[in-house]
């Protein structure tokens, strides 16, 4: 499974090296600590809220109590009324037919199993495999939208030596294209932008032109951050999708939306109703670090269908990383 920036992005045919690079300051972080070591720290607030019901002397006596706590405690994490008891049914059924052993260890370890099998559904890469490949960003202001693509900007550039343009399509938050040159510098990208209030599909179409004129490799496009309840700006939203596909035929190839995993369950409506508006890839899920709330990672996948491709843990670039579903269900239940 997909465990780095290599192992996560489709290049198709293209001729692309991978050389990890020591993000340009952030060299105070230990770098002899791994990935999951940091995963698992980030982590820290789901697995101290579960941790509490979820041990491995939870299975020392099986009985309908043990069932009841393990929902309460994946209830109480967000991962949503349908996934829960699709795992607790299953946990119990494979339990009770000997499939597994009634052993806490060896249930706790079946357990970790089935959480990875879940946040799997519909696993794929992020698709680059075009030339240009043109990724659209989506999501609600302060869901680290922006950041999120100054990140990926920068990993593809530095670690890939890919060029990258960015677009910013989000023309209605006075900041937006302000923040979003910030990170265009940071990550040694161009940028295409236009005034605040202009149309957004004129800069969409604007940033295709260039990308497709300048020969970059990826071009990303930020669009407005915009309430999930706000459906002229989601009208919006679907034409500048429009505008993109009538100009370059399949794109955008790759389209993610960012939600901040603090949300919890509104998280999960936020990209159901984005999902409603225009095809969603794959989800970035931010702010990991910052909540109790992890479980939003399998009810995304259960109840829509829709993969976590990218996770946010922290403010640094190595913070934004690829989505292992084994490495995150592990982190989620690892013991103190």
């Amino acid at each position: 499974m997909p465990t780095t920036w290599n192992d996560i992005l489709d290049f198709g045919d293209r001729d692309v090296s991978f050389t990890p690079a020591e993000p340009a300051g952030d060299g105070d972080s230990p770098k002899k600590r791994g990935a999951f070591s940091r995963l698992r720290e980030s982590l820290a607030k789901s697995r101290r809220a579960l941790s509490e019901e979820i041990t491995s002397s939870l299975f020392d006596r099986i009985d309908e109590e043990t069932w009841e706590r393990l929902e309460e405690a994946l209830i109480l994490a967000d991962a949503g009324a349908t996934t829960t008891a699709q795992v607790v049914e299953r946990l119990e059924h494979e339990v009770d037919s000997g499939a597994v052993p009634p052993d806490g260890v060896a249930i706790k370890a079946r357990l970790v199993e089935i959480l990875a099998e879940i946040a799997s559904t519909n696993r794929s890469k992020i698709d680059l495999s075009n030339d240009p490949a043109v990724l659209l960003m989506t999501g609600v202001n302060g869901t680290g939208k922006t950041t999120s693509i100054g990140k990926i900007a920068w990993h593809l550039k530095n670690e890939f030596g890919l060029s990258v343009l960015l677009g910013a399509a989000d023309t209605y938050r006075a900041a937006a294209a302000e923040q979003l040159t910030t990170w265009a510098e940071r990550a040694g990208a161009d940028i295409i932008r236009s005034n605040e209030g202009a149309d957004p599909g004129s800069v969409a179409f604007d940033a295709v032109s260039a990308a497709k004129a300048r020969g970059v490799d990826v071009l990303i496009i930020d669009t407005a951050g915009r309430l999930h309840t706000q459906g002229n700006l989601m009208d919006e939203l679907g034409k500048v999708r429009r505008v993109i596909e009538k100009q370059m035929p399949g794109a955008p190839h790759e389209t993610l939306i960012s939600i901040d995993a603090t949300t919890g369950q509104n998280g999960l409506r936020q990209a159901k109703a984005f999902a409603e508006a225009t095809d969603v890839d794959g989800v970035v899920l931010t702010k990991l670090d910052g909540t109790a709330k992890g479980g939003i990672t399998l009810a995304i996948a259960t109840e829509l269908g829709i993969p976590v491709k990218l996770i946010g843990v922290g403010e640094k670039l190595e913070d934004l990383r690829p989505f292992d579903p084994t490495d995150f269900a592990s982190a989620l239940l690892d013991e103190d």
